[in-house]
């Protein structure tokens, strides 16, 4: 039970940090792995992009809506496939994301600040394995 409260207890700490000090960009600790998946795949599907971000089509179709409304994202019709739209982002949102980058990198800096080398890859290479086995579980 102690390992679940306290991945519950890390994941919601992140998620109050990252929002406040993403909010003057008008983004938030569930919008922004948007921006930094379409920053490495531009033109990937709606459908692509949720299974990517790992969030319900439904979530994800909101999130990317508010994007477009910001300016961050533009949506275009996919030429082979009508029912789907493949995302870019504007160039607004190529600006902005070396500053989401910087604030994430920030937070991992503070998060490990006392754990040298081998304690971060041991750290990363345990989380690694749980998320594996958790990935095993039929839902």
């Amino acid at each position: 039970m102690y390992l679940i409260k306290l991945n519950n207890k890390i994941f919601r700490t992140t998620q109050v940090y990252l929002d406040k000090v993403l909010k003057e960009y008008e983004l938030s600790s569930g919008s922004y792995p948007y921006l930094l998946i379409l920053r490495e795949n531009e033109g990937i599907s709606q459908n692509k992009i949720s299974e990517e971000v790992g969030y319900d089509k439904a979530m994800s179709a909101r999130t990317i809506t508010k994007l477009i409304k910001l300016g961050y994202i533009d949506r275009k019709k996919d030429e082979t496939d009508s029912r789907a739209y493949k995302l870019y982002l504007t160039e607004k949102a190529k600006v902005i994301i070396p500053k989401v980058l910087d604030e994430i990198h920030k937070l991992v800096h503070i998060i490990t600040v006392d754990l040298n080398e081998e304690e971060k890859d041991i750290t990363i290479d345990s989380l690694n394995k749980i998320l594996n086995n958790i990935k095993k579980i039929k839902l």
